[in-house]
């Protein structure tokens, strides 16, 4: 996107943002933003998930975090949400 580039894999503290089977995560160190795509086992989690948020904005990075159904039935809107964020 606009020639920033995300990687799958993430060390940040003691948390790894990932790219795994239950989650889509992407990180881009340079402009510190995370996006999270969360399937449904985040309602399980929403403690953890906050706790979670709350440490990478404290180390400066931007969490988007969008839910699967957001990105299957309104894919604009994830996209302009992420564009504004990439152009800040």
């Amino acid at each position: 996107m606009a020639g920033v580039q995300f990687r799958r894999q993430q060390a940040i503290g003691n948390y790894v943002v990932d790219f795994s089977q239950r989650d889509a995560v992407q990180c881009s160190p340079r402009r510190k933003i995370v996006i999270e795509l969360d399937g449904s086992q985040h309602l399980d989690q929403a403690e953890y998930d906050l706790e979670r948020t709350q440490y990478l904005e404290a180390k400066g990075y931007r969490v988007l975090r969008f839910w699967n159904s957001d990105v299957m039935n309104n894919i604009d809107t994830v996209l302009n949400t992420i564009w504004n964020e990439i152009d800040k």
